[in-house]
């Protein structure tokens, strides 16, 4: 048993080994794109200096449009090198996570105990390590679509007004208008995205007042009508729990707003004296647990593998057509 455990091991160490290579390539070709893309842009914003001083109100819109997509082009494969970089730290902390575990069967007295211990403890450290590269990658692709984007518009906008105060100023004021309409958006955007990676609330005033508020900014943005519950005893918890409730719900939400098709959902909590229950329903079209159990969605084994560690309990109750119901409880220190 140990020997095959092994071997799967250095199986698995080798491909993860091919992998990191892989991405390894695909960083120096894209280290040299951006190089070319770099200068590029430099260039482009030189001839834009210069045709400011001399040149007409169309070719200096021009210009702007072609500095434009080559700011854009920039932060694309900017984007795409960061993630590459996000996958290379996966692979590298995956190969140390499999190169104990490979090792710790032969190093053992007993060569059948560990090999249990060493896999449960490689795939717990492996799913937090992707989860956590997938959040990044998320909230990267999200601010290079939103935020980072909206600013690169913004210095052209800028400029372009400025320009326009001696052309044309109603033209100019329209383009103000624009920015600070845009502006304001994007002020708004990265605020959410802020509620999202730590929501200070939760800090000041625990887990039920930002729960409410997170629902109804979810309900708000994603049109979904989310009825929220909260039960028991409303006091403040352990950090660790907090946290944790949160960030289940969240994902929760976040997996039936991208796959659910449904229209109602609703989330209770009760805050028992012992036990915390949570249940995040909807009417949407459901799935086949079984199924769940075997794919890589990393959010619901999370969830499960973190409700279950601190001796709780996790539940699917779900059948394609039927909308879905996913439950966990975790006990409260005393």
């Amino acid at each position: 048993m140990a020997n095959g455990e092994m071997i799967d091991y250095k199986s698995e160490l080798e491909e993860t080994r091919r992998s990191l290579r892989e991405v390894t390539l695909m960083m120096e070709q894209s280290q040299g794109e951006l190089a070319k893309i770099t200068q590029r842009n430099t260039a482009i914003n030189t001839h834009l200096q210069q045709i400011q001083k001399q040149g007409s109100l169309e070719e200096i819109k021009m210009a702007y449009d072609s500095a434009l997509d080559v700011q854009q082009r920039l932060f694309v494969m900017r984007g795409q090198l960061e993630k590459l970089q996000n996958d290379k730290s996966h692979f590298e902390k995956y190969m140390a996570v499999l190169e104990s575990a490979a090792a710790a069967p032969v190093e053992s007295s007993d060569l059948d105990a560990p090999a249990p211990a060493a896999k449960n403890q490689m795939a717990s450290i492996e799913m937090i390590v992707n989860a956590q590269e997938a959040e990044r990658q998320r909230l990267s692709r999200q601010m290079h679509d939103g935020p980072a984007q909206a600013l690169s518009n913004f210095i052209l906008q800028t400029e372009i007004a400025m320009r326009l105060l001696d052309v044309d100023v109603t033209q100019a004021k329209d383009e103000l208008g624009n920015l600070k309409s845009a502006a304001m958006s994007t002020f708004q955007k990265v605020r959410n995205f802020i509620f999202e990676l730590r929501p200070m609330m939760l800090d000041d005033l625990g887990l039920a007042p930002t729960l409410r508020k997170y629902t109804e900014a979810f309900k708000e943005q994603s049109g979904l009508e989310v009825n929220l519950t909260i039960t028991g005893n409303e006091r403040r918890l352990e950090s660790y729990l907090e946290v944790m409730i949160f960030r289940a719900v969240q994902e929760l939400l976040g997996n039936i707003a991208r796959h659910s098709q449904a229209t109602t959902v609703k989330v209770q909590i009760d805050l028992g004296s012992e036990m915390i229950r949570v249940s995040v329903g909807d009417n949407g079209k459901g799935f086949d647990p079984e199924i769940v159990k075997d794919s890589n969605n990393l959010g619901l084994k999370l969830i499960r593998e973190r409700a279950e560690m601190l001796g709780g309990s996790f539940e699917i109750d779900s059948s394609t057509g039927s909308g879905a119901r996913i439950s966990f409880s975790v006990p409260v220190k005393s």
